[in-house]
């Protein structure tokens, strides 16, 4: 496709362009914000004079991100309780790809939160998409040399804090069954069974949902929240789902979507970590099954 064609040559990387700006975003509303400032700008562009749409298209998304990143941050000193990346329901596809998957799933995510927006973006753009350092150096306006610098911080903060859990796709999917069915028992035991003793679980509700503000850590202590919490709610549906490139699933409380959840699994089985994703605000990923690609 040639930048003669700018509508085709925006259809052809859109997929590329919005798993870009979530992965620097950490935001599925934000990066459809994104593609359509990015098309904005790239249709005002002589594109007679681009001889690579896609770096050109990558270049203007990165920067728009890049924006958005850092509002973001400003805001996140209000925010109230945990704060968890926005879930994206992703395309069977998605799976296939194992280094695209570990770079979405909301761990690695939460990894990415850690770093400053440009070791964010130069991470992204460099790790998962490959983009050489030239062609990052003009998304940020910074020299290449800047940029190696920057891009071997952000590699050092990541495999310092990257998550160690191992499960493979498969243990990840039964450990998940297993802990969606202990959960319906109402009873403590089962649920017990599929936890690790030192399991974290944390609750995103951004002050719109009840959910817990602070991270609880313990089988006995989680088990025992969640049961709870389910005996509150009304009825209740669980439908399993890809999650950022992982098993997971959606729960409706009186037909109504009410969160996603996550979870981490040891390689034994037992789960290492729980992620729910009540906040109302964060559910515009969940709407529609996205096609992510590198």
């Amino acid at each position: 496709m040639t930048a003669t064609d700018p509508l085709g040559a925006f259809t052809a990387h859109r997929d590329l362009l919005f798993t870009v700006a979530y992965e620097i975003t950490g935001s599925a509303a934000d990066a459809e914000d994104v593609m359509q400032e990015t098309w904005l700008r790239w249709s005002g562009v002589d594109h007679a004079r681009i001889d690579q749409p896609r770096a050109y298209l990558a270049r203007i998304a990165t920067r728009q991100s890049l924006n958005r990143l850092r509002t973001r941050q400003r805001r996140r000193e209000d925010y109230v309780g945990s704060w968890l990346p926005e879930p994206l329901l992703t395309a069977p596809d998605v799976a296939s790809d194992v280094e695209l998957t570990d770079s979405v799933s909301i761990a690695m995510m939460l990894v990415l939160e850690t770093l400053s927006p440009d070791e964010r973006v130069v991470f992204v753009m460099r790790e998962v998409f490959a983009f050489d350092h030239e062609e990052i150096a003009r998304a940020l306006d910074r020299t290449p040399a800047a940029v190696r610098q920057i891009a071997h911080r952000a590699r050092g903060h990541v495999q310092a804090r990257r998550p160690r859990f191992a499960g493979s796709p498969e243990t990840v999917t039964a450990a998940t069954q297993r802990f969606m069915a202990a959960v319906g028992t109402g009873r403590l035991q089962p649920l017990l069974d599929v936890l690790a003793p030192d399991v974290a679980l944390i609750g995103d509700g951004g002050g719109r949902r009840k959910l817990n503000l602070r991270t609880i850590v313990g089988s006995d202590k989680v088990a025992r929240f969640l049961l709870a919490v389910a005996a509150e709610v009304g009825e209740v549906a669980v439908e399993p789902v890809l999650i950022n490139g992982q098993v997971g699933a959606v729960v409706r409380i009186d037909g109504e979507l009410d969160q996603a959840a996550v979870m981490d699994v040891h390689p034994d089985g037992r789960i290492a970590a729980i992620y729910l994703m009540r906040n109302p605000d964060k559910h515009a990923g969940l709407q529609r099954a996205h096609t992510l690609t590198r």
